[in-house]
């Protein structure tokens, strides 16, 4: 498998999520909303990331440090307004977080704010 279909196929993936994040609204699920979201961009900057340095894709879900390493090699750099958004997104990450953690920050997330973040989400998949 050459780097463009290692792309292709976070870049699946990554689709895929963001289609999860549209069924959640749809069902009132703010948080997981957000997540998957979060998670969408984190696949397809792994999967970018493969194309500009190599299969070695960091573990980590820091969206924006995954990016640096890259950043200057896009035609368009990253905006520090788009860096925010990731870090913004990184705190729905939720994977291993405790119950209650979950629980106290769903409610935190308002149906305006899941209703704005796909929006934004595909702002960076174009």
């Amino acid at each position: 498998m050459d780097s463009q279909e290692k792309f292709d196929y976070w870049l699946d993936i990554a689709q895929y999520d963001l289609e999860t994040a549209t069924n959640m609204f749809e069902s009132g699920r703010w948080l997981y909303v957000l997540f998957m979201c979060q998670q969408a961009i984190d696949k397809l900057v792994k999967g970018l990331y493969i194309i500009y340095k190599d299969d070695n894709i960091p573990f980590s879900h820091n969206i924006g440090s995954i990016i640096d390493s890259f950043n200057s090699q896009l035609a368009s750099p990253v905006s520090r307004d788009m860096y925010s958004f990731f870090s913004k997104l990184s705190s729905y990450y939720i994977s291993g977080r405790y119950t209650n953690y979950k629980q106290k920050l769903s409610s935190s997330v308002t149906k305006e704010e899941a209703g704005i973040i796909p929006g934004k989400t595909k702002e960076v998949f174009a």
